[in-house]
């Protein structure tokens, strides 16, 4: 292959796709002196970090509740560059509700050297019996001391934690609770090694690890106009509403891009922040072996997640967010911009439901039917509160599934040719498919193009 034509570094980096993947490569970019052209197909920033204008409502709602936590330090970094720390609250205690609807508050002692600051928190589950919460801290730490590549690290969670003794007890209503919002996936799919991921960064290094950083306001007022008028205040021109339909290669260098309706792009380099499956979209048959011999990207599982949106005429319970154990609902939050009982407003809770592929079918009016119910069991003000208004929304294709094979599927940024790139939470980080994820594979690719 040839090298840079000089020519090339007047020439700016295309970055298509304006999800955090795109907007943290072209940060990255822009702080190595680059010249970037965003482009997004969609009239937004953000791609699955978003909102939609409720049409009964009129309120902007989250498709899917995006939650950061104190161990994801490139996200809280990026949100902190970009201008956005101050719509996050930050929240040290988390609100488990047992299967009797007690309320158990798990908080890491932080003046307790880790990795036993969980054990206070750990204590405070009372709907587990003491040998439950005695075992499940053992094989925590049995998990983080766990080498990445051991044998036992290349199967299910599932099956490794039953072969460490966990009863189904302690891994219905610790284990599942804990491991299938973080990694998207049932722990019978799950792989081992993104779960000791999980335990190790959010739990077990430090006390601040798990802390949660919630959206004070709708995804949309963070993560697209805030996002696109700083990246216009650095220099990112940002083409909204525009689609890359090819590249263009030759001399083994990409030297432009092809927009809907056939306009050409010249381009000194390019990041490729698509989602996995729209990869194939973008690269010709011909120029699909670029990708690699091994690509087997196409081989990534979607999984799904389910939000369900409610609105009360009334205040169903104070707590913020509430970990919802043994139920279907995974996590309850509570709309911090609550509006007063009205016409068609109320007050918003959302549920979330990760690995919701079996949900997907059923009808939603059940679904609400059930969520409703569950919400009744634990809080007496759900069971008098008149439903007004709902939404249910499901991302089928939410996130990949972290199947203990679906790291070999993880590509590497770099692909045959030197100044294309690829970023995406589904691109090998080291991470589940998360915010976090996501934003590391930015990065990445903005400093690996040449």
């Amino acid at each position: 292959m040839s090298g840079p034509r000089a020519s090339d570094q007047f020439r700016p980096v295309a970055v298509v796709g304006g999800g955090l993947a795109g907007m943290a490569a072209a940060l990255a970019l822009t702080e190595r002196g680059h010249k970037v052209e965003l482009f997004e197909q969609n009239e937004r920033l953000g791609g699955r970090v978003g909102s939609f204008r409720d049409a009964l409502t009129g309120e902007l709602v989250d498709r899917c509740m995006h939650v950061g936590m104190g161990c994801c330090t490139r996200l809280l970094d990026f949100i902190r560059r970009m201008g956005v720390e101050d719509r996050f609250a930050r929240h040290r205690r988390l609100n488990f509700i047992g299967p009797a609807g007690e309320v158990c508050r798990f908080r890491p002692w932080p003046w307790l050297p880790a990795p036993l600051h969980l054990l206070p928190g750990l204590a405070r589950l009372r709907y587990l019996g003491p040998r439950d919460r005695l075992s499940i801290a053992r094989c925590m730490f049995r998990l983080g001391r766990l080498a990445p590549g051991q044998p036992a690290g290349e199967g299910t969670v599932a099956g490794w934690l039953r072969a460490e003794g966990q009863s189904e007890a302690a891994i219905d209503r610790f284990w599942s609770v804990l491991l299938v919002s973080a990694l998207g996936e049932t722990i019978d799919r799950a792989g081992l090694a993104m779960a000791r991921k999980v335990v190790l960064d959010g739990f077990l290094r430090s006390p601040r690890g798990c802390e949660l950083f919630l959206p004070k306001v709708p995804l949309a007022e963070i993560f697209d106009r805030p996002m696109n008028d700083r990246l216009r205040q650095l220099g990112v021109e940002v083409y909204l509403g525009t689609r890359a339909r090819a590249i263009e290669i030759s001399g083994g260098r990409c030297r432009a891009i092809v927009l809907r309706g056939g306009k050409r792009r010249q381009v000194g380099g390019l990041v490729v922040a698509v989602p996995w499956r729209q990869i194939t979209r973008l690269f010709s048959p011909e120029q699909r072996p670029l990708l690699g011999e091994d690509w087997s990207a196409d081989r990534l599982e979607p999984a799904a997640i389910t939000a369900v949106h409610l609105w009360f005429d009334r205040s169903i319970t104070p707590l913020p967010h509430a970990v919802l154990v043994g139920r279907t609902s995974q996590w309850m939050f509570r709309s911090s911009a609550e509006q007063s009982p009205g016409q068609h407003g109320g007050h918003h809770v959302q549920i979330v439901i990760s690995a919701s592929n079996r949900l997907v079918d059923l009808p939603r009016g059940r679904l609400v039917e059930r969520v409703c119910g569950e919400l009744a069991s634990i809080w007496p003000a759900a069971r008098q509160a008149r439903l007004l208004h709902q939404r249910v929304v499901t991302e089928r294709e939410a996130v990949f599934s972290v199947t203990p094979e679906s790291d070999s599927f993880r590509p590497k940024p770099q692909i045959a040719v030197p100044n294309i790139v690829l970023a995406g939470d589904w691109t090998d980080t080291g991470w589940p498919a998360t915010m976090e994820g996501a934003i590391r594979s930015g990065r990445q690719a903005g400093l690996a193009i040449d």
